[in-house]
């Protein structure tokens, strides 16, 4: 039997490998993490961590300017002093992950990790190996290859921005094109989207995103629909895009055309791992086209969304997997959102999926705006929309509403355990809330 440095190496030390590491090295197993920048990878660092502190006052912000005066002021946000709060509550989150986990027995490696053969991995000028080894390396911005890329920022810069331009061209509308835009238009910069084509966040129903960017455009933030990027070039006065459609002057360009999985450099093509466009290519048990290695989180090529929790459920997963349970990995129900001012939100069965198949599915659509409690923080608009199936059981949601995430939480056990009519019925939430509300929208 070979005697390796480690029985599970991981690739990485974000959320698809810290969820399920301390599973393994509970059990005896001799655990190491190769990182070649902050402890914890995207999501605490230049993710959801940043992203959710820096929005937090914007939703404050909603709140005072839609109470017509009830709440005194115009809510306007500080955003140096929003970034300094932000940095206060993550900067010493790398840390106290690597203390935690250090003391539940994982080793760290620190430098770039890249195959030298399937048991083999070189860090640094150091060479270790391992039984297992897990790729869980996440994804990287995408940038544009036009004239002027040097002068365009990605969502880490954006999250960073230690002072709010006057003015900002946001070039996407996926997530983290939208919430920026949200973001940035609320801090008091004058925002500009630039949109491929003609529908917003493609992955939420398109009546909801459309009634998204209504409001986005209501609130003042301008949309360039069918739109191409051609140049961004440097003027006296800022800088200057130029689309097929006119040019933009502005004083700060978000490249937000999306995300990479960081396939390149770890020689995955020198060992023979397939992978795509899309990502790393795993079977059922999240095992590559090399038995021993594996991968995990958004570096996959998958159909599910590429969030965190899914990362910490194939963590685990993994972490389930190594110590014995040769089960196939069985994907529940993901909840997703967007965070912007209305939030959409879903999980289970789309609305694309149901109108796709009439037979099997029964759509459901109500305003969620005749409920009283939604005008205790001064909401004004919001639209539910359920998925039931052939037994009436609730098979997925999808709202529009400055509560969406919340509604889709309290859902979400109805949506993946089946629920039956008269199961709901069992649940008494507490009254007044958002809980509440949300499974009397079922009745």
């Amino acid at each position: 039997m070979t005697n390796y440095d480690y029985d599970v190496l991981y690739l990485g030390s974000g959320h698809a490998a810290f969820d399920g590491a301390p599973l393994l090295t509970a059990q005896g197993k001799k655990v190491a993490f190769v990182e070649k920048e902050k402890v914890g990878g995207t999501c605490p660092n230049w993710g959801c961590n940043a992203k959710i502190l820096l929005e937090a006052p914007v939703e404050v912000q909603r709140q005072i300017r839609a109470s017509d005066g009830v709440i005194a002021g115009d809510g306007s946000i500080d955003w140096s002093k929003n970034q300094a709060h932000k940095r206060s509550v993550i900067d010493g989150l790398p840390n106290a992950l690597q203390g935690m986990l250090e003391d539940a027995g994982v080793e760290y490696l620190f430098g770039d990790g890249k195959f030298l053969d399937p048991h083999t991995i070189q860090v640094g000028d150091k060479t270790v190996t391992a039984d297992k080894v897990v790729i869980a390396t996440g994804m990287h911005s995408h940038r544009l290859d036009i004239e002027g890329k040097e002068l365009m920022h990605d969502s880490r810069d954006f999250l960073a921005l230690a002072k709010m331009p006057e003015s900002m061209v946001v070039i996407g509308s996926g997530y983290i094109a939208m919430e920026s835009a949200s973001m940035a238009h609320a801090a008091g910069a004058d925002v500009t989207v630039i949109m491929r084509g003609d529908q917003a966040l493609k992955s939420f129903s398109k009546e909801y995103s459309d009634r998204l960017v209504a409001k986005m455009e209501a609130d003042g933030i301008e949309f360039k629909k069918a739109t191409q990027t051609e140049s961004v070039q440097q003027k006296s006065d800022g800088l200057l895009v130029k689309t097929n459609h006119g040019d933009i002057q502005t004083k700060w360009v978000l490249d937000a055309t999306g995300r990479v999985p960081n396939t390149e450099g770890i020689g995955l093509d020198e060992i023979g791992v397939a992978y795509d466009e899309h990502g790393i290519q795993v079977n059922d048990h999240l095992q590559t086209s090399i038995d021993n290695i594996y991968a995990a989180g958004d570096v996959l090529a998958k159909k599910q969304p590429k969030l965190t929790p899914t990362a910490t459920f194939e963590s685990q997963y993994l972490a389930g997997l190594f110590n014995g349970d040769d089960k196939a990995i069985d994907y529940p129900a993901i909840a997703t959102t967007v965070f912007t001012s209305p939030r959409i939100a879903q999980a289970g069965v789309t609305v694309a999926e149901a109108k796709a198949h009439p037979d099997d599915y029964k759509i459901v659509e109500k305003d969620v705006m005749g409920d009283w409690y939604r005008l205790v923080d001064y909401e004004t608009e919001g639209s539910i929309t359920l998925i039931y199936n052939q037994q009436q059981q609730l098979v997925g949601a999808t709202e529009i509403s400055e509560h969406a995430e919340d509604v889709i939480n309290a859902l979400l056990p109805a949506i993946e355990f089946g629920y039956t009519p008269a199961q709901l019925q069992r649940l008494v939430t507490i009254f007044p809330s958002i809980g509440y509300s949300a499974f009397g929208e079922l009745g």
